[in-house]
């Protein structure tokens, strides 16, 4: 069954006008992001840099969503294309404004990268199945590097706010508020078909958790991960 067939008229201009808003957001943010780049300290740019690119993915993705959702089309391929290489990256650019050691980024990043590649690839076969115990069984698998990216990272992040200045370690907090509380709508979401695969109104819910989550983790974040890096560019002088 079309997940979109079920929405009542108001719920499918509902989710429509989420979805355009959110590619409005991304490509808004991506042009931003580009005027902040020389804002920061050079060692830090590279964040900013990583930041515009993830909205930018992220903005084309949501056009394409957009477009063939007003087309009575849903593809959620495009939303795991577009996790499959924003991810990774948001870890990236986390870990750059940190202040972590080059050879403890290099070992985050060998544990991190390929721990996000694996709870995306293992998300998408129950994410498109239409049977309850394949969701379940995907929604289990996915959960164990979910929760190892999550807690490794809230740990990252809890140790830099020790060390860093008030402005520094505000920053952080804020940014680690974010993480964790975004990153819990998408294991909730994916599983409103599991509960009634016919309901429009958590199809709804979906579509609109799963756009607003995309926005803040990734539009809201790079915008606290250009605060930390102007707070950071602030303390080296």
């Amino acid at each position: 069954m079309n997940p979109i067939d079920s929405l009542s008229e108001n719920q499918f201009t509902l989710v429509y006008n989420v979805l355009s808003f959110g590619t409005a957001v991304m490509f808004g943010a991506f042009v931003y992001f580009l005027t902040q780049i020389k804002a920061v300290k050079e060692q830090y740019r590279s964040a900013i840099a990583v930041s515009a690119v993830v909205v930018g993915i992220a903005g084309y993705h949501y056009f394409r969503i957009w477009s063939d959702f007003g087309e009575m089309k849903m593809n959620e391929g495009y939303r795991y294309a577009d996790w499959l290489i924003t991810v990774p990256l948001l870890v990236i650019e986390l870990l750059i404004v940190l202040g972590v050691s080059t050879e403890l980024r290099k070992k985050l990043m060998t544990s991190l990268l390929p721990a996000t590649v694996l709870m995306i690839g293992l998300g998408y076969p129950g994410e498109v199945s239409n049977n309850t115990g394949t969701k379940w069984l995907f929604w289990f698998l996915a959960m164990g590097p979910f929760v190892f990216i999550l807690w490794t990272l809230y740990g990252q992040l809890k140790a830099a706010a020790l060390r860093e200045t008030p402005a520094v370690a505000t920053a952080i907090k804020n940014a680690t508020i974010v993480l964790l509380g975004t990153w819990m709508v998408y294991p909730i979401a994916y599983l409103f078909p599991v509960f009634d695969a016919n309901s429009g109104t958590l199809e709804t819910l979906r579509q609109v958790g799963y756009t607003f989550a995309d926005i803040t983790a990734k539009a809201l974040y790079g915008l606290m991960i250009i605060g930390i890096a102007k707070a950071r560019s602030a303390s080296d002088n």
